[in-house]
């Protein structure tokens, strides 16, 4: 063997051993990651499952208690809330964006209060410049009469819900079919209070808490006449699915407001439920149903409401509460003896 064939042999040896010893490393190392992140996630002392104190900024053991690292670093907020009015007061972010508002609330809107982030009372050629800036900002926010337009309505539907007691996802529900109205240019020939009247009508019944036309009626600035031709308008054109409003879905807002007991509405649905088989309820207004159904179930578990006392809750006659009244009696005593 020459020279040359030893010293060649002699560097693969050399490169054999220094690859084996590179793994050898690499495996030690990657074996000390192992273990640094076990002992990260595992208790020094007993080996337990740790668990992280944000409000303390803690990472304790959850076996044995003990704290394994302190003062960590808090990356929420600096200030504390104890209700949801002063969460939203101190925090720095916007309010969620919403249908209800024109502008789906992107906008930036100047408060009305005359006061400096200390709380001071501004001089009066300051107010007088906030108030120019109110003027121009409310200007800017309504750019065309398609947003004044939309402004007005949703202005009305919330106002019309507030005094209804709707909730805010009917409002919502109702302001997208406004919106859908508007897009597809159904209002030319039709008030804009009428149509805000009829999406709210149409949203309170896609939601299961149905108003009726009487009480829709007593808080819109149109006629029911106008408001029922308007509602059949609008459903057809949008193409909206509306099923017909359930007697039941009336009964839990009478028996709140009339102060009745759990018994007595549950009497209320089960007459309703005798009308249903019978068949009686067909034609008829599901409000004067329910209104009848509270009054006889009011009569049979020996609670003292009167016929007016009905009638001015659900907002229909006392001549209409005794005809069904009588009817689902009737109803039920057949459906008992069959």
């Amino acid at each position: 063997m020459t020279d040359t064939d030893i010293r060649e042999s002699t560097d693969e040896a050399a490169r054999n051993e220094r690859e084996v010893s590179d793994e050898q490393e690499n495996d030690e190392s990657e074996e000390e990651r192992q273990r640094s992140d076990d002992e990260i996630l595992r208790c020094p002392e007993c080996g337990g499952a740790l668990q992280t104190d944000t409000e303390h900024g803690e990472t304790v053991c959850s076996e044995c208690g003990l704290v394994v690292e302190s003062d960590e670093i808090d990356r929420g907020p600096e200030w504390r809330a104890f209700d949801s009015e002063e969460k939203n007061k101190k925090s720095r972010v916007g309010a969620p964006t919403t249908k209800m508002m024109h502008d789906e609330g992107l906008s930036t809107n100047i408060g009305w209060q005359d006061k400096d982030a200390y709380g001071r009372t501004l001089s009066p050629s300051q107010r007088e410049k906030m108030q120019r800036l109110r003027t121009w900002n409310e200007r800017f926010r309504t750019r065309d009469s398609k947003e004044r337009n939309l402004k007005q309505a949703l202005g009305e539907i919330d106002r019309m819900a507030s005094a209804l007691g709707l909730p805010k996802s009917v409002r919502e529900t109702a302001s997208v079919i406004y919106r859908r109205a508007l897009n597809e240019d159904l209002l030319p020939g039709r008030s804009i209070e009428g149509v805000a009247t009829a999406a709210l009508y149409a949203a309170a019944r896609q939601a299961g808490t149905p108003r009726s036309l009487d009480e829709i009626a007593t808080v819109s600035r149109v006629e029911k006449a106008e408001i029922a031709r308007t509602y059949r308008y609008v459903v057809r054109q949008l193409g909206l699915e509306i099923k017909p409003a359930d007697p039941e879905s009336y009964v839990p807002r009478f028996a709140s407001e009339l102060d009745l007991s759990e018994e007595t509405e549950r009497r209320a649905r089960k007459l309703l439920a005798s009308a249903k088989e019978q068949g009686i309820h067909s034609g008829k207004s599901p409000v004067g149903l329910a209104a009848a159904a509270v009054y006889a179930a009011s009569l049979l578990t020996n609670e003292k409401v009167t016929q007016n006392e009905v009638s001015q809750v659900a907002n229909i006659s006392e001549v209409t509460i005794r005809n069904r009244y009588h009817e689902l009696l009737e109803a039920e005593e057949s459906f008992g003896l069959e």
